[in-house]
């Protein structure tokens, strides 16, 4: 049988974000179906492979997007979207790849779901793209996700703090303001798909904030500053109100966690 290992590396070697979307599928169903043996015999790659479209920009040099009306600004916010989503199924890939020896097979079986989801989430931003006359790879776009992943390819627990309990935690705050902008022009299929997006990725950090606090209960750790140390060493940005401190909640990130971390910053 094909270890679980060499299936989520099958993911990050597929540019192609079509041919991407459809291996981790294939990945989680044959993980589900028992066709995957929980075994760790490779190692997954420094960096995933990436597609000659969109351009990589630097953060720096990446065009400010408009304020919220026009079709051109639109389509720029759903593309931005786009390529976080096709990042993260590469993250949850990886996490499994590189880290899932570390923790029992309830591990691989959460983070699997998640790249399932991530994949499902590019899948609806790209169609919603094209239905507005543009696709995935149509504008530029930055690596600075996986920037993150680079920085806590080390460690499992940094990489949960600051992937899903940083990252992705910034997601729940913002997402609502968005969905309410969008809203606010008449596109309202838009709105429903990151409503929709927006409960999974409640889901999404509510597994980092699960597993983080295992592995710090078990190595005898304070779960939250522990997690503050970890974001303060390998996080370049700020946690930075305003907070959904509800959506949070729900993922078990409470405040004890980040209200320090924002106090600081």
């Amino acid at each position: 049988m094909t270890s679980i290992a060499k299936a989520c590396i099958a993911v990050l070697n597929t540019a192609d974000p079509y041919a991407k979307v459809m291996a981790a599928r294939a990945a989680a169903r044959d993980w589900f179906r028992g066709r995957l043996v929980h075994a760790f015999d490779m190692t997954p790659p420094d960096a995933p492979a990436r597609p000659a479209r969109p351009e990589l920009l630097h953060p720096a040099q990446m065009p400010r997007r408009k304020k919220m009306g026009s079709e051109t600004s639109r389509i720029a916010m759903l593309h931005a979207l786009a390529h976080i989503e096709f990042v993260a199924i590469d993250l949850a890939f990886d996490l499994v790849a590189r880290f899932g020896d570390q923790f029992p097979p309830e591990f691989v079986d959460d983070w699997m779901k998640v790249g399932a989801d991530e994949a499902m989430h590019f899948a609806l931003l790209d169609r919603r793209l094209r239905s507005c006359g543009s696709h995935y790879g149509a504008l530029p776009a930055h690596d600075g996700l996986w920037d993150a992943a680079r920085a806590t390819a080390h460690d499992a627990m940094a990489r949960l703090a600051v992937v899903p309990m940083v990252l992705e935690a910034r997601a729940l705050d913002i997402t609502p303001m968005t969905v309410d902008r969008i809203r606010a022009i008449g596109d309202e299929s838009s709105a429903r798909m990151l409503t929709r997006i927006l409960n999974d990725e409640i889901r999404h950090v509510a597994a980092g904030t699960k597993w983080f606090d295992l592995a710090a209960n078990r190595a005898g750790l304070d779960p939250p500053k522990h997690y503050q140390m970890l974001v303060i060493r390998h996080f370049r940005g700020r946690v930075k109100p305003p907070f959904n401190d509800s959506a949070r909640r729900r993922a078990g990130l409470t405040l004890e966690y980040y209200a320090a971390l924002a106090s600081d910053a």
